[in-house]
């Protein structure tokens, strides 16, 4: 059975890539992701905020909601007790790189376009194989227009490929008026690949303390619907390789998410739950159903449930909305 895929000009020996995650904290644990069958690996982010906390031109940019999102400066663990500082992050790179014999993708998660950048080029010299761009925005100004966050992105998107020479990904939300045109953006603007989508991580509130806190809950397969979407609807319509993450855990989510048009799936919550070796349960049965359903090939089933593949492209559009309403039935 072929499961070989390129993603980012890659050519990958299966479509299962973990995203960024604390399982890429050190080299041992990356190199379990690696025994189990990972083909390529996003390193976890090094964030704007850790390079460049005093500078004016971030300060700027974090006043528009700071607590408003999980990973925000004051969600921050000590770097020196997580090992995460940019020196560190980038001796680990390259210690990876130097180590394991599948690409490393290297995470940079930041809003401006100030000098922080200049680490995508110091991450392309420590080794990495491609670049994945986390911009991880919360517009809560409400002075701030569309149009203005869109090109923040674009912009961003830009300065870093004037640094470096190896492929940058893009990581977006789904929460864009017209994500159809972000994305064609983007794709005319040089990204080598579109991530979709990121999860913001919601605050809650503690009553026992009045505190609002940071709350990670993991995905579940139901998370894919969004994504799935989207790469049917992106599929051939851009020329960046297409990854989905969110709602991966199984050998069908990444079925559906190949059919749809992903070149690859990224798994994060399900390695969390279940740890490393659940890429080689995935990988076995995805070998398993492929076999009993005659494909013999990622490449023969990738986008073969696009919108551009179906008898039925609205299935994907509004049409299918009242379709769906109707289908459903109440309890007695």
């Amino acid at each position: 059975m072929d499961l070989t895929t390129t993603y980012l000009g890659l050519k990958l020996t299966n479509p299962i890539v973990p995203s960024a995650s604390p399982l890429s904290h050190t080299l041992d644990s990356m190199r379990r992701l690696e025994d189990a069958g990972a083909s390529a690996i996003v390193m976890y982010s090094l964030f704007e905020e850790q390079i460049v906390q005093e500078s004016a031109e971030l300060n700027h940019y974090l006043s528009y909601g700071t607590e408003s999102f999980a990973e925000a400066l004051s969600y921050f663990p000590q770097a020196e007790d997580y090992n995460l500082g940019p020196e560190e992050y980038l001796d680990l790179l390259h210690k990876a790189k130097t180590s394991l014999h599948i690409p490393i993708i290297a995470s940079l998660n930041g809003i401006s376009t100030g000098g922080w950048i200049k680490y995508a080029q110091k991450m392309e010299e420590a080794g990495a194989d491609a670049l994945e761009l986390n911009v991880y925005y919360i517009p809560t100004d409400p002075k701030l227009t569309g149009a203005e966050v869109e090109n923040r992105y674009v912009e961003v998107l830009q300065a870093v490929k004037k640094t470096v020479r190896i492929p940058v990904a893009i990581k977006l939300n789904p929460f864009f008026s017209a994500l159809a045109n972000i994305a064609h953006r983007l794709d005319e603007a040089g990204a080598d690949g579109l991530v979709l989508f990121n999860r913001f991580y919601q605050p809650d509130i503690n009553l026992d303390t009045l505190e609002v806190v940071p709350n990670v809950i993991l995905s579940t397969p139901q998370a894919l619907r969004i994504p799935l979407r989207w790469i049917a609807i992106l599929y051939r319509r851009v020329r960046a390789s297409l990854a989905a993450t969110s709602g991966i855990h199984t050998a069908e989510d990444a079925l559906k998410m190949l059919m749809a048009g992903a070149d690859v799936t990224m798994m994060c919550s399900a390695l969390l739950r279940h740890g490393p070796n659940h890429i080689k349960k995935v990988l076995d049965d995805m070998n398993r159903w492929m076999t009993e359903h005659e494909y013999v090939s990622v490449q023969q089933m990738k986008g073969s449930m696009s919108q551009k593949s179906i008898a039925d492209p609205s299935a994907f559009e509004r049409a299918n909305y009242m379709k769906a309403l109707q289908s459903f039935k109440s309890l007695p």
